[in-house]
């Protein structure tokens, strides 16, 4: 089998997808084993929040009457909702692919999946059954992750869905079951409970997104137990399909659904690429180990993305293949990737954002710090939304006068912890950001404001 060699081999084609324009005259090799565009594009971010809107839509239907008018939600055309979602994203994932193939005459697109048997060199077998094996002289592995599945008695055999699946239903479950407690658990959660589905959720947590601030991961679990049932600190035990539906086990009781969903994490893919076979150092748990240029332990070697971070972030993966990109084409300019100020969001229903240590964190690394938390309901944004539940929570470094955490619950949490990601990250003093910029009267960024104030 020929090896035929390139100047620069990318593994996976979403972030990996964003060949810079001083690469122009490069010979290219893009290797994705999947739908092109990677998991953002097509089973991700983008099209779970195309169906967030439609279930925001439908909730505040429901919610009419504490703002004095009468609305009603009277069902979904599910069809037609996944219709708008990916009669869009396909034709992007379908373009993409075709512009890769047909249309960047320095770049060659295998469609298969490709494994590590040498020093930056692969097999790649393809797709449609035939092998290939390409090497290059710089590698950029952007493969991704995959779902988890757990080993549960009978899951295998039953047929269920995990995040890649359970958007492209046909028809909306009258039924659903969700396994799992993050952020693709309490989104889909919401999507399907807000559309019309009558949601049963297990977690082996008895709080729901238990990796985020206790406050935050308490109010989110009040909040959503009040539309979702919940099985706290259970999963179930066995899975089995009956003429009634998916039966799961759950000590002894037994819940029947009409489609399950797993939702229990993602893995890196750093197994399927077979990273060993090239030399290259993984973590204990397969991201690819990197430093902050992302080059991996191999010269000429870099990994972005889900395959080299344990955050699973495409904003942050994309400003990592910005670095990567630019390193590989500039070994005597080094650019760094920060993650002093990493932030993060779930477009749930209410919406969650982080960003740097939670208040649990800052007391096991014996920081000196104060909180400052208010509540939507203490602004006149608040007041108008009728809101008695969200809350903004700030962390600033009592000796540094820096904010080392912020953590918002509620409409826009998302869009409203912006101003303090900048702030970490260019180190503006809390005092500054609280008492020197203006925030606009009445808007909601006050809840931000107040909450820093009172942390001073």
């Amino acid at each position: 089998m020929n090896n035929e060699q390139f100047d620069l081999v990318i593994v996976g084609s979403g972030s990996g997808n964003a060949i810079p324009e001083y690469l122009s005259d490069w010979n290219i090799a893009i290797v994705e084993r999947g739908v092109y565009g990677g998991t953002c594009l097509n089973v991700g971010c983008i099209p779970s929040k195309m169906f967030v809107l439609p279930a925001d839509a439908a909730l505040a239907a429901t919610n009419g009457a504490q703002l004095g008018i009468d609305t009603q939600f009277n069902g979904a055309d599910f069809p037609a909702i996944r219709d708008r979602v990916f009669g869009r994203i396909d034709e992007i994932s379908a373009s993409g692919r075709e512009y890769r193939a047909t249309g960047s005459p320095n770049v060659t697109l295998f469609e298969g999946t490709a494994s590590f048997v040498g020093d930056k060199v692969f097999h790649v077998d393809m797709n449609d059954g035939g092998q290939r094996m390409i090497s290059g002289d710089k590698v950029l592995l952007a493969a991704g992750a995959r779902p988890v599945v757990p080993q549960i008695s009978g899951l295998t055999e039953v047929g269920f869905h995990t995040s890649d699946t359970i958007m492209r239903l046909d028809d909306l479950p009258q039924r659903l079951g969700i396994i799992g407690g993050g952020f693709i658990a309490v989104e889909m959660g919401h999507v399907f409970a807000g559309l019309g589905s009558d949601v049963t959720l297990f977690n082996r947590s008895n709080t729901l997104l238990r990796g985020f601030d206790e406050d935050i991961a308490a109010r989110f679990t009040e909040l959503f137990a009040e539309r979702v049932n919940l099985r706290l600190g259970v999963v179930p035990t066995h899975v089995e399909r009956t003429a009634d539906g998916i039966a799961l086990t759950v000590g002894a009781e037994t819940v029947i659904v009409d489609e399950l969903l797993v939702a229990t994490g993602r893995e890196p893919n750093s197994d399927l690429v077979d990273v060993k076979s090239g030399g290259i150092a993984c973590h204990h748990r397969g991201t690819v180990v990197v430093d902050d240029t992302m080059a991996t332990n191999v010269e000429n070697v870099w990994a972005i993305g889900d395959i080299a971070n344990s955050y699973q972030l495409k904003h942050l993966a994309n400003a990592e293949a910005s670095v990567a990109f630019w390193n590989i084409a500039h070994p005597n300019d080094v650019r760094r990737q920060s993650y002093k100020a990493v932030p993060g969001a779930v477009f749930s229903n209410p919406q969650v954002a982080s960003v740097g240590l939670t208040e649990q964190e800052a007391v096991a690394q014996g920081l000196p710090f104060k909180v400052g938390k208010r509540d939507y309901a203490g602004t006149a944004y608040g007041w108008a939304i009728v809101d008695e539940s969200s809350f903004a929570k700030v962390i600033v470094n009592t000796e540094t006068g820096l904010i080392i955490g912020a953590h918002i619950l509620g409409p826009q949490a998302a869009s409203l912890i912006q101003p303090i990601i900048q702030a970490m990250e260019f180190d503006q003093r809390a005092d500054d950001v609280a008492r020197k910029v203006l925030y606009i009267h009445p808007a909601l960024t006050e809840v931000v404001e107040n909450a820093i104030l009172e942390a001073l």
